[in-house]
């Protein structure tokens, strides 16, 4: 029986989503308008999100530092596509106290003017170099319509900034964390992705080229969840980042960025859960197991116990539920929490011999015997559980993937059963536009290392470059 609290996404998507934000206590609205309240439960999640995360920078010669949040405004005109690309969405400061500041300075919208100023001073050498550094850290963009976690003024992200002796290796490295992302993605969050190169028009401002990873919500809505970006020498001439090469002659570093946010749980959320609340795929889950005692005994209350020191034990994350509350209410808290596996020990089951355990995503049942194994049935059953909702996510993504050989077919696909959309490209940045006037419909990313489908354009007809995907977006 689906969750009263929560709309169905069926008929409501945007409320369905606000719904289960507010039901599993994720986050809330705050008096500062456009941001939101992180509560411990979505916390948890983008807790856990950076505990993967930095471990894999870290596995990859990644080191974490920290840059100012304000940015002095000379600073932020030296690279003139980077205040260009980001002027419509910068907060500035004017007064510090009571008094006008002499330079006005910007909140970050990103750090990349930072970074450059700082190699600029600590890089000197090719035996410097590369340097390799990572920053956990909120950033502002004043943006205009907000929703939690897919799109707030304030935001937290991991913002990775690299310069290298070579083009060779800075290329290298945007690629690599351009896998990072996807393997992230698969492997620990269950949503399938696709990567590709961003066009022209898309790319990040002051980029030479953007990698992009893109996945695909329930709705057929798409979400651009992480990019990497080549930045060549742009930066570090508009910086003056030079090094002594192993020639003895001074050089421009090459620079690369990449970063993810915290509307990776928006993703979470629009790909995985129900009506019922919160799924979350074991991988992730801050918590994965809620034990449940149903019943007074001491055979009930010894076996609780001993199950939670044994999952504890093995870095099982887990909680007792010994509140006063009724056996529906806990199953019904932890379902809308999204914990992946529910253990229920109760004295009626166990004059049986019996337990029950029950996982989120299917809301199957298990009896089995009092006795088991519990850490490595629940391992296996996580394993299960994470593997499950990673190939019924795909299955969903590729019913909504099409392929389009007309402008027609796309308005079709996009008014109907919108998703991804498959449609050969000139590489006309008009034929973009074009593509816009359907329900704002864009660019995802330019496939690479794809069979085209066709010879011409989409939209004009004329000879084509690109097969692209397109969709729309968050």
């Amino acid at each position: 029986m689906a969750n009263k609290a929560i709309t169905s996404r069926d008929i409501d998507f945007a409320k369905w989503y606000t719904d289960v934000v507010k039901a599993a206590h994720l986050a809330d609205y705050s008096n500062v308008k456009g941001c939101t309240v992180f509560e411990p439960n979505g916390y948890a999640i983008w807790e856990r999100m950076q505990e993967v995360l930095d471990g894999m920078f870290k596995e990859t010669g990644h080191k974490n530092v920290y840059m100012p949040v304000l940015i002095p405004e000379n600073l932020m005109r030296k690279e003139g596509e980077l205040i260009n690309g980001f002027a419509p969405e910068v907060a500035w400061v004017t007064i510090g106290g009571q008094k006008e500041l002499e330079e006005k300075m910007c909140i970050r919208p990103t750090s990349e003017t930072l970074f450059s100023d700082y190699y600029a001073a600590k890089v000197k050498s090719y035996r410097d170099l590369p340097l390799k550094y990572n920053q956990w850290c909120n950033v502002m963009r004043w943006e205009k319509e907000t929703r939690p976690f897919l799109r707030s003024r304030e935001f937290l992200w991991q913002e990775g900034h690299t310069v290298h002796a070579t083009q060779e290796e800075a290329e290298k490295e945007t690629r690599d964390m351009l896998n990072v992302y996807k393997k992230f993605f698969e492997d620990y969050l269950a949503i399938p992705v696709i990567t590709g190169r961003k066009t022209e028009k898309e790319k990040f401002a002051g980029a030479e080229y953007t990698l992009t990873v893109e996945s695909l919500m329930y709705n057929g809505v798409s979400l651009q969840s992480g990019t990497s970006h080549y930045f060549g020498q742009k930066f570090s001439k508009a910086y003056d980042i030079k090094f002594l090469n192993k020639n003895n002659e001074q050089e421009f570093v090459y620079q690369t960025s990449w970063g993810v946010t915290t509307r990776m749980i928006g993703a979470l959320i629009m790909v995985h859960s129900d009506d019922d609340g919160l799924v979350l795929p074991p991988n992730i889950a801050p918590t994965r197991v809620a034990i449940i005692p149903i019943g007074e005994s001491d055979e009930v209350n010894s076996l609780v116990e001993e199950t939670y020191n044994k999952l504890k034990e093995n870095n099982i994350s887990c909680y007792i539920d010994d509140t006063d509350k009724s056996p529906g209410f806990k199953f019904a808290e932890a379902e809308v929490n999204g914990i992946p596996v529910r253990v229920e020990i109760g004295k009626r089951d166990l004059e049986n011999g019996k337990i029950t355990i029950a996982r989120r995503d299917t809301k199957e049942k298990y009896q089995v015997d009092k006795d088991i194994n519990i850490v490595e049935y629940v391992k296996e059953l996580m394993d299960t559980i994470q593997k499950d909702m990673f190939n019924k996510a795909k299955e969903r993504r590729d019913k909504q993937t099409y392929e389009a050989h007309s402008l027609e077919e796309v308005e079709k696909i996009m008014n109907n059963h919108p998703g991804f959309v498959k449609a050969m490209w000139c590489g006309d940045e008009e034929c973009e536009l074009k593509m816009k006037e359907i329900r704002g419909t864009k660019s995802r990313c330019i496939m690479e290392n794809h069979e085209h489908i066709d010879d011409k354009c989409v939209v004009c007809g004329k000879e084509a470059k690109e097969l692209v995907v397109w969709g729309i977006q968050y």
